[in-house]
């Protein structure tokens, strides 16, 4: 992603459950604050959207989560975790901000040349077209094996974040993954510690 002249705008849209699992997957884990700081050095950045789902009521640890983005210069947008029953009578929490973002995406559309979309659902392509027609750049960040090939397509850029660890990782914390440390059955959410300094999750 360069643009040497460090004209373009820049509007930087991040999924919060879509990082939260590639995080898990690496078993590393991200610093928000450097994943700003990243994609703003690539332009002029006009705004950064963070959208993550959070149970009701919300407890102290994540007030200071999405209170620390906010501090960073985020705009944080929260849809609470609703319960469903399956057939199955199992119980399961979910919250979808696909429509959140894809409204901020659109309507925002003319205060941004390129917009960054940190997500790898396949959900996102008719946007990213629909955006495309407009004459807007759109990149995407993510990891291969998390991103629907109709997504990677459709995007102008494709950054895989492995690619960018040393520039975006949060230093001496590090997430369970496939083949090393087994994953607890209820893991501390990524959401809940990843924006917070000082805190020892290991």
């Amino acid at each position: 992603m360069e643009h040497p002249q460090g004209t373009d705008r820049i509007g930087l849209f991040i999924d919060g459950a879509n990082v939260y699992a590639a995080a898990k997957r690496l078993g590393w884990n991200f610093d928000h604050r450097k994943i700003l700081e990243y994609f703003a050095s690539q332009g002029r950045l006009y705004n950064a959207f963070y959208y993550t789902a959070i149970p009701a009521p919300v407890d102290d640890k994540q007030k200071r989560f999405i209170d620390a983005l906010t501090y960073m210069g985020y705009t944080v947008r929260t849809r609470t975790l609703r319960e469903n029953t399956d057939e199955n009578g199992e119980t399961f929490r979910r919250a979808s901000l696909d429509i959140e973002i894809v409204t901020d995406l659109l309507t925002t559309v003319n205060m941004y040349d390129t917009a960054v979309l940190l997500t790898g659902d396949g959900d996102f392509e008719r946007p990213v077209e629909a955006l495309r027609t407009r004459g807007k750049r759109v990149v995407v960040a993510s990891i291969p094996e998390m991103t629907s090939y109709e997504l990677r397509n459709a995007a102008d850029e494709y950054i895989d974040f492995k690619d960018i660890r040393a520039a975006v990782e949060r230093p001496g914390y590090r997430l369970p993954s496939e083949g090393r440390l087994p994953v607890p059955a209820e893991p501390r959410p990524f959401y809940v510690s990843s924006a917070l300094d000082g805190e020892d999750d290991r």
